[in-house]
């Protein structure tokens, strides 16, 4: 590409997931009903952990704040989708596309490692309960959760220095339908070697280190359930285990197919497919298969609901 090609840019378009005008009202309707149920789902179960006593355990805080991450990573992206959808005027300034970026990296990457983290938990919980409440102590929980936001900020900055060292691209227009880095590096006009192998790098030490640690635990968690000399509870074990594992495979398994590759490039429609399911999808099923499943939080719901009904 010539140097006449490139140009400084003060704002981006976005192309969003579909320029077919009959997809729309489709489009536009399963976003709407998935953000919904994303914003009620995690919002009321951060207020029902809050407000139930019997909830106050390191699972439900570890819980609350995913759903916390759920519901602010989630609303990055999903209302200017939406209003893309509706707009012609699909622009975002240069300043609000490195903020939806750095906020949208943020709270993902300190998913992965609150995902960690809550295998940890589980694996102390079902292999070490006598020791559980002495180990998992609210300090360790707010240190661990801590670190988890500590980890997605400090990456997110990492990625936000090397993206604004960018001087100028070929287009302004963005294959996508937020601001991530791999559709904003295929723009670049000088190179971005050292931007890729970041993005590669960090990523990839993300994903091995807390997949290692789900993996490890759930491992010792599954020998755990196979001595156990209950049927039903195995069952249950395991009904749970599974659910957990489906969310953590599709979750780190598109960011996987996005980022851990040696050169992301475009984003094409398969990758914005994949980053659909992370970005919109996960965030509503997660309080679903973490908690709504439970039975303590459908016993404090029938408490909370109960004591408003009868007050």
């Amino acid at each position: 590409m010539g140097k006449d090609n490139c140009t400084a840019v003060t704002e981006f378009i976005l192309l969003g997931l579909s320029d077919a005008p009959e997809l729309r009202a489709f489009l536009l309707l399963i976003f709407l009903v998935i953000y919904g149920v994303t914003v009620l789902a995690n919002l009321g179960m951060m207020a029902l952990i809050q407000v139930s006593p019997q909830l106050h355990t390191p699972m439900y805080f570890f819980l609350s704040h995913l759903s916390f991450v759920d519901f602010c990573y989630s609303s990055i992206i999903v209302p200017k989708m939406v209003a893309d959808i509706l707009n012609k005027d699909k622009s975002i300034s240069f300043l609000g596309c490195m903020t939806q970026f750095f906020l949208f990296c943020t709270f993902g990457v300190t998913e992965v490692f609150l995902l960690a983290v809550m295998a940890y938990d589980r694996f102390v919980a079902i292999c070490n309960p006598l020791l559980y409440t002495v180990t998992m102590s609210h300090r360790l929980c707010v240190e661990l959760v801590s670190c988890c936001y500590l980890c997605g900020t400090v990456c997110s900055l990492i990625h936000l220095c090397s993206a604004l060292e960018i001087p100028s691209y070929t287009s302004n227009v963005i294959n996508h339908f937020f601001c991530d880095l791999p559709p904003l590096l295929s723009l670049a006009c000088s190179d971005i070697t050292v931007n890729e192998v970041l993005l590669f790098t960090v990523a990839a030490f993300n994903e091995i280190g807390t997949i290692v640690i789900i993996l490890t635990s759930y491992l010792f968690i599954l020998i755990t359930i196979l001595r156990m000399r209950s049927a039903e509870g195995r069952r249950k074990a395991f009904s749970t285990c599974a659910s957990h594992l489906m969310a953590i495979m599709v979750f780190h398994g598109t960011i996987l197919s996005i980022y851990c590759r040696p050169s992301p490039g475009d984003s094409g429609d398969a990758d914005k497919v994949a980053t659909v399911f992370y970005t919109v999808v996960i965030p509503m099923l997660n309080p679903l298969i973490y908690s709504l499943r439970n039975k303590d939080v459908k016993e404090a719901l029938r408490k909370v609901v109960g004591s408003k009904m009868h007050s």
